[in-house]
């Protein structure tokens, strides 16, 4: 398994933009497929976005297609979650996770997990 420290949530504005990013350990960092996930109090942790090891497949839910966009650097072990363009609703708690699966999409499939980053969006 690999340890995961999310960064750079925050406080922004409507229509606005963050660069959330998820720092790894481990020599095999490079071998999981990553994901982001989010969640909001009283609600289950829901899909946003994910990558394979190699970044040759990205996949996202229908609510962030075309404003969010994920990538990772293996050399530093990093993952991002470029956000564009955000609204209130996606208000929540940012989590990156490790998995073994491209395509995944549920929590079941991911096996390391961060703490979470906030992220807050006023309209």
């Amino acid at each position: 398994q690999v340890q995961l420290v999310e960064s750079g949530g925050g406080m922004v504005q409507a229509g606005g933009s963050l660069r959330p990013s998820c720092v790894g350990s481990g020599r095999t960092f490079g071998a999981y497929a990553m994901g982001w996930f989010r969640q909001t109090p009283g609600k289950e942790r829901e899909f946003v976005a994910g990558i394979s090891d190699g970044s040759v497949r990205l996949w996202y839910a229908d609510s962030v297609k075309g404003r969010f966009t994920i990538s990772r650097d293996n050399t530093k072990k990093l993952v991002y979650l470029q956000m564009n363009s955000l609204k209130p609703e996606d208000t929540a708690v940012y989590y990156c996770a490790a998995g073994n699966t491209i395509g995944a999409v549920s929590v079941r499939n991911f096996h390391s997990w961060g703490q979470g980053t906030q992220v807050t969006v006023s309209s």
